[in-house]
């Protein structure tokens, strides 16, 4: 058995090593997925049916609302591209995103568009700014016609 002294210095060397692990942050969460991203969209679509574009509208608009989760939002374009709501950045209502591009000049938006109109939805890939993590990252939208707005979700693919 050690003296009293040596044991005291052991014990501290110790929580030396093990506080400051405990201390650094985990890695951040996994990034949410596909089948998020696609109950969040089936809610958010069933809530513009549910009780109207303009409640809807204001409830994704809402940062700490129930349609915001971790880096899930939801976003709505009318079918010319213009903004309709953003989880991610509410001020956007109202502008134009019919011409905006992803990091790599893509015309995403214009793609959200042509899937909404032939097909009442679909997914559209692109490249975009992970706000999370501060990367530049692969992201996929999940989007669905409602009447004459586009309501979409996007999850970062890798």
């Amino acid at each position: 058995m050690l003296p009293t002294f040596p044991r005291l210095i052991l014990a501290c060397a110790m929580a030396c090593v093990t506080v400051p692990l405990a201390s650094v942050p985990a890695q951040a969460a996994a990034h949410a997925g596909s089948a998020d991203a696609q109950a969040l969209l089936s809610r958010a679509v069933a809530e513009v049916k549910g009780v109207g574009a303009p409640k809807a509208f204001a409830e994704f608009n809402d940062p700490n609302g129930p349609f915001r989760t971790r880096e899930l939002y939801v976003f709505v374009f009318s079918m010319t591209g213009r903004y309709e709501a953003s989880g991610a950045d509410p001020k956007l209502a109202g502008s134009d995103a019919s011409a905006m591009t992803d990091a790599e000049g893509h015309p995403f938006v214009q793609d959200m568009i042509a899937l909404a109109k032939a097909k009442d939805g679909g997914r559209v890939d692109y490249v975009w700014l992970n706000r999370v993590d501060n990367r530049v990252e692969h992201k996929r939208s999940l989007v669905q016609r409602v009447g004459d707005h586009i309501v979409g979700v996007g999850y970062y693919a890798g």
